[in-house]
């Protein structure tokens, strides 16, 4: 008996060996862009992509360039606005959302559940030229983009209730009728009895609703048309590369950029992470 369970505790051993060594080798190979990208940024020699990985004179002069010859503090600016601004919205009407489809009845309930579901399967970008139309008569677009960006992302933001309403439907029901029992109106039972035990779930909120637009393209650049007051940084960066004598002129500054702007993404996840893994796994069970 006793050598039946050390031959179980040496496989279950080799078994965690195994699958720590697959997630080690899976690590590296994910942190290898990353690598390159810091060691690129810290290349002074030349300003070109080259054939070798390791700098042959390092510094931070790509990253000092990038602050004074170009327009990066204000991509950044206009990035760190967009995306305070869309996770402030957009949590709010997520969260909202997630609570009346979780806890109230009403005719239309399914359908509008329905219809969501449906709508959010096409792509956004399918309405994109009608966006600028009308964003251009409006005068949101160029310089003036900013607030257009935040619209396009908050307008549709309560149809990613999903995973926020799986989560409110795991919290008892009868927390909100003793609640409701001692006088409490339905915002109160929202705001003080929910909201505290859905830390998880508003954390993830938050942070998918901050990294959305810290990294879109496509619809900035529609809306920037070239204008660099009123690009983020993805589109920014893009613009600094976009010609083949500028990628030859600004790649190690682009390199410089890309990190800059990875940083703060990834200290929020890193200090988060616990309550974002909460709210996924919270979330994903059937409403």
């Amino acid at each position: 008996m006793e050598k039946k369970h050390m031959g179980l505790k040496a496989k279950n051993r080799l078994s965690n060996g195994l699958v720590y060594f697959i997630l080690i080798v899976i690590s590296c190979i994910w942190l290898i862009p990353f690598v390159c990208l810091v060691l690129e940024s810290l290349r002074c020699e030349c300003t070109y992509q080259v054939g070798y990985l390791i700098p042959k004179q390092w510094g931070l002069d790509n990253y000092i360039n990038l602050f004074t010859k170009t327009d990066f503090p204000v991509w950044f600016k206009n990035t760190f606005i967009v995306g305070l601004a869309t996770a402030a919205i957009q949590t709010i009407m997520v969260l909202s959302m997630s609570y009346v489809l979780s806890r109230l009845r009403f005719r239309g309930r399914r359908f509008l559940m329905n219809a969501m579901l449906v709508l959010g399967m096409f792509p956004g970008f399918l309405s994109l030229i009608l966006i600028y139309k009308v964003f251009s008569w409006l005068g949101m677009t160029g310089a003036n983009s900013i607030p257009g960006l935040i619209l396009v992302y908050t307008a549709s933001s309560a149809m990613g209730y999903y995973v926020s309403k799986g989560y409110f439907d795991t919290i008892p029901r009868s927390l909100d009728e003793a609640a409701r029992v001692d006088g409490a109106n339905r915002f109160q039972v929202f705001y003080k009895v929910i909201m505290p035990l859905a830390k998880p779930i508003v954390i993830y909120t938050i942070l998918t609703a901050f990294m959305a637009p810290w990294g879109d393209f496509m619809t900035a650049k529609y809306l920037a048309h070239n204008t660099s007051m009123g690009m983020n940084v993805a589109v920014g960066l893009q613009n600094l590369i976009a010609k083949p004598e500028s990628m030859a002129a600004n790649y190690t500054m682009f390199c410089a950029g890309g990190v800059i702007v990875a940083i703060p993404i990834t200290i929020l996840f890193m200090c988060l992470q616990k309550y974002y893994v909460e709210g996924v796994t919270g979330g994903a069970v059937k409403g």
